[in-house]
């Protein structure tokens, strides 16, 4: 094997590792913000993040200020994999392109076979999942999953991101100003210009960041896909002073940067702030409204159906290989998996419903029952099911 071969192998191990110990640490986080919105401390919990720090409540300034910095480092991923990782040529993309596909399609499906009227803008909750969840649970499995399963898994993920972003960007974007657009759309032509020129230094692109967020967070268009816009003009190429060395580029010196803060802070501070549902109180039709339901079985079937049922067809067709050493019943496993939708789907839960507690409330018990009985089912399929011996 060759040192670049090693060290680029090396990199995905690390990047498998990292996300997996993040979703343990967001479980937890999501356990314990359940208990306390369950308990007597709930309603002043709430009551905490409602509180106003200058023009944004507390909450605000997680999901849209923090958030922002979750979507940087998503859209870091989505181009170091576009162009130098797993995306990198159309062959690698094919299957895990093919399999989020149908992983977002199934779901929506399924959800508005269930909904129609108000309730069906929230058709796209279900149709993320969640890489830093799904690599957790694969974590606990240790050496039973091949590594190639594991790729796969975060390459379909990232191409889930990237749907997402465009689902946000496309169809949960508020009334405009078209004055702060344009303040944004001049952040990022300040941006590009930047990378036109080859700076490297990461200040001038962070500062102009900070614009953009602010003009986005003004415009209507929701604030964190600044960071996705901004994470697209950092540039990928090696620094001058070290010109063969592509992990001392801009890209990867900010996404290493970003990835123990966001894992570790970030987002189970986000979790803290969205799981805590208080379902102790809450009338029994929510727990089976049309939208809890249309949520869960979503991310729990429509996954299942959408991602194993491509997946299968594109291998069937010899479109795709199936991944090395993964037999089909892991890749029936990995596909329960993939029905772990919590932070994305919890965030696309906040723009559909919107000032609206009830619906979101349901929502969000359809994410925490959908992802924990896809991850349960998934973790058990995945601890039966025999690998593939070695070519």
């Amino acid at each position: 094997m060759t040192r670049k071969r090693f060290m680029r192998s090396s990199a995905i191990r690390q990047f498998l590792d990292g996300q997996s110990s993040a979703g343990l640490m967001l479980m937890a986080a999501a356990a314990v913000a359940l208990a306390v919105a369950n308990s007597p401390l709930g309603s002043g919990y709430a009551a905490l993040l409602r509180f106003h720090l200058g023009p944004l409540s507390i909450e605000h300034w997680i999901n849209d200020g923090l958030m922002s910095v979750f979507f940087l480092l998503v859209g870091l991923e989505i181009k170091r994999e576009m162009l130098d990782g797993q995306l990198s040529t159309w062959s690698r993309r094919l299957l895990p392109g093919i399999a989020a596909a149908g992983g977002m399609i199934a779901p929506a499906l399924i959800y508005l076979s269930l909904n129609r009227g108000p309730t069906a803008s929230g058709w796209a909750i279900p149709a993320a999942t969640d890489i830093a969840f799904a690599l957790g649970v694969i974590s606990l499995l240790g050496e039973r999953v091949p590594v190639s399963l594991r790729v796969f898994l975060a390459a379909l993920a990232i191409i889930d991101d990237l749907g997402a972003v465009l689902i946000i960007a496309l169809f949960y974007t508020s009334q405009i100003s078209w004055i702060d657009l344009a303040g944004a759309v001049g952040a990022v032509f300040a941006l590009v210009i930047l990378n036109r020129l080859r700076v490297h230094a990461l200040l001038p692109y962070l500062l102009i960041g900070l614009i953009l967020w602010v003009m986005m967070l003004r415009s209507g268009v929701h604030a964190t896909l600044a960071g996705v816009l901004m994470a697209f003009t950092i540039p990928v190429t090696p620094t001058p002073a070290h010109p063969d060395a592509n992990s001392d580029s801009p890209l990867h010196r900010l996404e290493h940067a970003l990835h123990v803060p966001v894992g570790f802070l970030i987002l189970p501070i986000f979790a803290l702030a969205n799981a805590a549902v208080p379902v102790v109180g809450l009338p029994l039709a929510a727990l089976f409204s049309p939208v809890t339901l249309g949520v869960a079985a979503g991310l729990l079937c429509g996954k299942v159906i959408g991602v194993f049922g491509f997946a299968t067809i594109a291998i069937r067709l010899g479109l795709a290989d199936r991944p090395a050493q993964a037999s089909r019943a892991q890749l029936f496993g990995v596909a329960l998996l993939c029905g772990i939708g919590f932070t994305m789907s919890i965030f696309i839960t906040l723009l559909a419903f919107p000032e609206i507690p009830l619906l979101q409330s349901e929502a969000k018990i359809g994410v925490l029952a959908g992802s924990l009985l896809s991850g349960v089912f998934g973790y058990g399929v995945l601890r039966s099911a025999r690998r593939e011996p070695s070519p």
